[in-house]
């Protein structure tokens, strides 16, 4: 195929500025479409060009796909990142995209369209050999038939939107008494989340672990894995921390996982990069959960680890390139990624908005900062509030998680809220450093993460990572004594 010369990045924020650093140091042009909150962001100023879209909110920009698609036109791009989020699955954005003659950079439409749904992505993936959590993803959406089903899974069990993702439209349902209400609570939230009510039920899994294995394939047919992360620890179904190798598992049962994930891929001739997701039982069980069919927010730690570019490898892969390697390349050390939001945890995670007065991160060698914003930048009520992606590498993990720490403790956020202090507690804790650690884990020790006891912090730290690291303790410690 002809090279790409121009790539409109469909999306803001810290991903877009990821994906124009990658573009520029292969020399191809970028462009950068806005909303009108975000025309002095520092993603727009990093571009080649700008676009502005109008609007306030994300539906009246980032996700309305005419305005998108004109500025494509208008400016001559010729590919399109869709980035994560906004519209990166969605299939009507691709497919009018390719009736233009522009490259989706990404899976193609029917790949996006069979693992969007969830109860079609069951049915696809378990024809491939791939196992699932039992359940029921049957036509009928008769409450009648709900119960029956459910009595046949055996509670608890879980009710999940079969259109969407993120958490929403997701309930644990314990009892027959709570079937109804708790199905009728998913569909209303699915629906106006999805604008798509049907559900499916799962088997509840108890004290769960959450892994997924980045796939890559090429337009030659060829899919290989790289890799496994563990996202384990979770808040209202959302990741908080990632980390690659994932902790405690057996290289049998790693291996078992990476075959699943590869037939999943093949099942839809799947092309660019992918994630398939899976659940872990306490007794070692696996089954699939979803696949995502785009880039991950997570994807820097298995860069961290492999010392591949994930963007350049989309990209070269949508000009029709073979994958440069066939075979699943060596992992070298441990990384870990946090996500640094402005929120205030002692206030339920709300959204932290205003002006940051000032940001500043340490600077390290084994330290990545993945961020769309800098001092002066606003965080405003209109999209995610998500400051950075920190991610370090360490030789093995206790020295990633040393530094992730450190890191986390040196990071300096003048103006919103954050969760830099509930970070810091979290990956300070004996089970996260013993690697046992479930996705129930913040749920079920919030009061002691959200504690002001300076000495419990400090216990925790010691007992969680110190204790065990080869390295002395930081001067931030001493100071905290």
């Amino acid at each position: 195929m002809k090279p790409i010369q121009k790539i409109l990045i469909a999306n803001r924020g810290e991903i877009a500025v990821r994906v124009i650093r990658t573009a520029k140091r292969m020399g191809i042009k970028t462009v950068a479409v806005y909303s009108d909150p975000d025309a002095q962001s520092l993603f727009v100023q990093s571009a080649d060009e700008a676009f502005s879209l109008g609007g306030t909110d994300a539906r009246s920009s980032y996700l309305n796909v005419e305005k998108v698609i004109r500025a494509c036109l208008e400016t001559g791009a010729d590919a399109v990142h869709p980035g994560y989020g906004f519209l990166s699955e969605n299939t009507d954005f691709a497919t009018k995209l390719e009736k233009h003659g522009i490259r989706f950079i990404g899976p193609k439409p029917h790949s996006i369209e069979a693992m969007g749904d969830k109860i079609g992505s069951r049915l696809l993936v378990a024809k491939s050999g791939v196992p699932v959590v039992p359940g029921y993803e049957g036509a009928s959406q008769e409450i009648s038939v709900f119960k029956i089903e459910a009595e046949k899974i055996g509670y608890p069990i879980m009710a999940k939107a079969s259109a969407g993702g993120g958490g929403k439209g997701m309930r644990r349902i314990n009892s027959a008494e709570e079937l109804e209400p708790g199905i009728l609570s998913a569909k209303r939230e699915a629906l106006s989340a999805f604008g798509d009510d049907r559900i499916l039920l799962e088997k509840y899994i108890t004290n769960p672990r959450h892994v997924e294995f980045q796939i890559f394939g090429d337009t030659k047919g060829n899919i290989i894995h790289l890799h496994e992360r563990d996202c384990s620890l979770q808040r209202r179904h959302q990741k908080v921390v990632e980390e690659t190798p994932a902790p405690r598992y057996s290289a049998e049962l790693k291996s078992k996982m990476s075959e699943a994930a590869v037939m999943a891929g093949k099942s839809v001739q799947y092309e660019g990069a992918g994630t398939v997701e899976f659940i872990l039982g306490e007794s070692g069980e696996f089954y699939f959960l979803e696949m995502n069919t785009r880039l991950q927010v997570e994807h820097p730690v298995t860069e961290m680890t492999t010392g591949l570019d994930l963007v350049e490898w989309q990209i070269r892969v949508c000009q029709g390139e073979t994958l440069p390697e066939i075979k699943t390349p060596p992992q070298k050390g441990h990384a870990l990624e946090v996500r640094i939001y402005a929120e205030d945890p002692k206030e339920g995670f709300l959204p932290s908005t205003g002006k940051i007065h000032h940001l500043s991160f340490p600077t390290r060698d084994y330290l990545r900062i993945d961020s769309g914003v800098v001092s002066g930048s606003e965080i405003t009520m209109f999209y995610d509030p998500m400051i950075a992606k920190m991610i370090v590498w360490g030789e093995d993990r206790i020295t990633a998680i040393h530094r992730l720490i450190e890191c986390l403790s040196e990071t300096i956020v003048f103006g919103p809220k954050t969760n830099l202090q509930f970070l810091q507690r979290l990956v300070s804790a004996k089970e996260f450093a013993d690697g046992k650690v479930s996705t129930h884990f913040i749920a079920d020790n919030e009061p002691e993460l959200l504690s002001d006891n300076t000495k419990e912090d400090l216990k925790l730290a010691l007992a969680g990572t110190f204790f065990t690291s080869k390295q002395p303790i930081d001067p931030w410690i001493k100071e905290t004594t």
